[in-house]
């Protein structure tokens, strides 16, 4: 019988991560668990140390791991309860695991996804803003580690298998599919009186909250296009997006001689994280098969500029580059969890994110401490504009 292999997952309790966890409980001949990252649901984390066993598991701050500690009902106790980055970083880095998933949400999972590369381990990324942030900073130390990083993502996956066994230099374009969302089909100038509740309702998927709302204004494209920049090397010009609303396209890649390939499936993450976990094996998922006979039709529509100002303002940070992917990332999870709040309305976001980005003087961040940096920056500078315009409606 095959090694197990050993897991270390940074946030364990989000939607990837609970289905990361899933496969590891279908599949205890093949994985093992040695460290747990989760944020502040540690009524769930108990739960999952319960089942999994990790050796050490970190949480948001000092306060989650009080509370995780004076949960005496544990059968299991951890040999190490940590917190903050630095015990993110350390569960990142364990000398036993041999892939740690990355599945924070947000720019939090930069800096412990960075320690995972630089302590030489396998990375299956699902945390995108590791790549926006810090892009050619992240894969120059994945090639100087020598060390894989396979992407998690639904659409970075798909092009990850297209392109296996395929020469990159033959390779025209790749094709990124996008669902549109719950909005696409709605007028921009109804797009003021969208809820809360409406823009977490995504038609085909099961996500977060953050991601739901990245989904809908579109901005989680404009990351990805960054993300594949990074991931599989090839110039912002040879990336484009689709607006695919079935969901069963995951994205294509096309080549040089004209052929253009896809993967296909029904939308169901467990998938592509399953290919991730085993790479470069399958595992024998117990999945409805896509019936091709019952499918109504696929289709495709170009991205309307008016109806997702996100995309384009995500497109220009990429374009531009040097420190305003971070600034754009930063100011688009500040304004987003002013909407979950109820403090801005959605049309708000793309504002709140075009005004930082316009009142920033780029400059070119000179490693992980000045990237950080911006981030933070940023992010107290979009705070702060958001409880400026709160002021005067009030």
């Amino acid at each position: 019988m095959p090694a197990l292999k050993t897991i270390a997952l940074l946030g364990s309790t989000g939607s990837i991560g609970t289905q990361v966890l899933e496969l590891v409980y279908q599949f205890p001949d093949k994985f093992s668990v040695c460290g747990l990252v989760a944020g502040r649901n540690v009524s769930l984390l108990q739960k999952q140390i319960e089942i999994f066993r990790p050796r050490w598991v970190s949480v948001a701050s000092e306060e989650e791991a009080v509370a995780l500690q004076n949960r005496r009902v544990l059968s299991y106790t951890p040999d190490r309860i940590l917190w903050g980055l630095e015990g993110h970083d350390q569960i990142a880095s364990m000398e036993e695991a041999e892939l740690v998933v990355s599945a924070l949400v947000g720019a939090v999972g930069l800096r412990p996804t960075l320690a995972a590369i630089q302590a030489g381990k396998a990375v299956a990324l699902a945390n995108k803003e590791t790549l926006v942030m810090a892009g050619p900073l992240v894969m120059a130390e994945a090639r100087r580690q020598g060390v894989p990083i396979l992407p998690v993502d639904s659409e970075h996956s798909a092009i990850f298998q297209v392109l296996q066994g395929q020469r990159r230099d033959s390779v025209k374009r790749i094709i990124l599919t996008a669902s549109g969302g719950p909005f696409r089909d709605r007028p921009p100038e109804q797009m003021d009186r969208i809820t809360r509740e409406e823009a977490l309702r995504h038609p085909n998927w099961k996500m977060g909250p953050k991601i739901s709302i990245d989904s809908a204004t579109l901005m989680n494209k404009g990351l990805e296009v960054m993300e594949a920049q990074w991931l599989f090397g090839i110039p912002l010009e040879q990336v484009a997006i689709t607006i695919h609303p079935q969901s069963i396209i995951h994205s294509l890649v096309e080549y040089r001689d004209g052929s253009i390939l896809a993967q296909m499936g029904l939308p169901d993450m467990r998938v592509p994280i399953a290919y991730a976990l085993a790479y470069p094996d399958r595992l024998p998922l117990n999945q409805t098969s896509l019936d091709l006979t019952q499918l109504d039709g696929l289709t495709f529509l170009d991205p309307d500029p008016d109806k997702f100002p996100c995309l384009g303002l995500a497109l220009r940070a990429a374009r531009t580059g040097n420190s305003l992917p971070i600034v754009l990332n930063a100011a688009n999870e500040v304004a987003v969890e002013a909407f979950l709040r109820g403090e801005l309305n959605y049309s708000g976001i793309p504002e709140v994110i075009r005004r930082i980005m316009d009142r920033h003087a780029i400059i070119t961040p000179e490693g992980l401490e000045e990237i950080l940096a911006v981030d933070l920056r940023t992010r107290g500078e979009t705070a702060a504009y958001i409880s400026s315009l709160n002021y005067k409606k009030s």
